[in-house]
């Protein structure tokens, strides 16, 4: 299952979380290191956004009735075989970080390709962004920039 899409910036509040001791070690089981201390935006559209929407309601993430609308009309793809591995949350002095599920991936941009999990925050505002976390800065790793077009390779 593959998604492509724009590179985007955030408002840049996944650091807080993602720097959380608790999160890291769940992240080195899937990724097999730590990951970088924040996430990648991309954005998609079409089928790319369908197929999206789809791993969301997977993941049991509100879809704001999207996901009701494109199953009307044929468009929510099936990825009832797709494995996603939930993220615990936690609380720490009294302020709750919720949970996530994520997804196994690669990412591509031009001729690069690195390894890679999908993150869908259990309370997310976003609808058609994609939050990636790696082990690495993805932008410098894979020279990219917001406006650039990368590929997301589910496995």
């Amino acid at each position: 299952m593959r998604l492509t899409g724009t590179v985007s910036s955030g408002l840049g509040r996944a650091q807080v979380f993602m720097a959380q001791d608790h999160y890291q070690t769940q992240f080195k089981a899937i990724l097999e290191n730590e990951a970088w201390p924040g996430t990648l935006n991309v954005k998609v559209d079409g089928n790319d956004l369908s197929t999206y929407v789809a791993l969301r309601s997977l993941s049991g993430v509100d879809t704001l009735d999207i996901a009701d609308e494109m199953k009307a009309n044929s468009e929510l793809i099936d990825v009832s075989n797709t494995n996603a591995i939930r993220i615990r949350g936690f609380l720490r002095e009294g302020r709750s970080f919720g949970g996530a599920t994520a997804f196994h991936a690669t990412i591509r941009s031009d001729e690069q390709e690195l390894p890679c999990a999908i993150l869908i925050p259990d309370l997310t505002r976003h609808v058609d962004v994609v939050e990636v976390i790696s082990t690495e800065f993805l932008r410098d790793a894979l020279s990219i920039s917001d406006g650039d077009i990368v590929t997301l390779n589910l496995s």
